[in-house]
């Protein structure tokens, strides 16, 4: 399905694929057509590949700020590097952003202090925790690659379309 066009102009197709790879990414499993999901693991799986590959490049800075006395407070923060830069470059143009929900019960103060040097939450997710997670299960394995699994659900009523789930291993 490498080159499955899926019945839709480039634009249209790139979109629906980027939405797509962004909700699989965020909630790590959605249900597509057969056909959409074979199209959409190349996808998702270069997207991994190249946050595994560039998630350890981390550059410490030493920040000089001014406090309420007047002094200056100097205060280590970590950096991307380069690569891991790019990277998050790179990803960010090929999937969406995603805005960081509030959670059932959660005071308006919580949810500000949670969500406050965040960014963009779906490359934290990425970068945090799918790549240490893929890098470790590589390395004991000795497998790169394999990042989702598509399991058919049968065929949807109305169009007789073969359905299927795609989820994050």
């Amino acid at each position: 399905m490498k080159n499955s066009k899926l019945g839709r102009p480039t634009e249209e197709r790139m979109a629906m694929i980027r939405n797509q790879a962004t909700d699989l990414l965020w909630k790590g499993k959605i249900e597509t057509t057969l056909a959409r999901a074979k199209s959409l693991r190349s996808y998702v799986e270069k997207i991994l590949t190249l946050a595994i590959n560039n998630y350890e490049d981390v550059v410490t800075v030493t920040k000089y700020t001014v406090n309420a006395k007047g002094e200056k407070v100097a205060r280590e923060v970590l950096n991307d590097g380069p690569k891991k830069l790019s990277a998050r470059r790179a990803i960010t143009a090929k999937v969406y952003s995603v805005k960081e929900e509030r959670k059932p019960g959660e005071k308006k103060a919580d949810y500000l202090a949670r969500i406050d040097n965040i960014k963009n939450p779906l490359l934290e997710k990425i970068f945090n925790i799918y790549a240490p997670k893929y890098a470790k299960r590589a390395e004991e394995l000795g497998q790169k690659g394999g990042y989702t699994r598509i399991l058919k659900i049968g065929q949807r009523k109305g169009d007789n379309a073969e359905m299927a789930i795609i989820e994050l291993i």
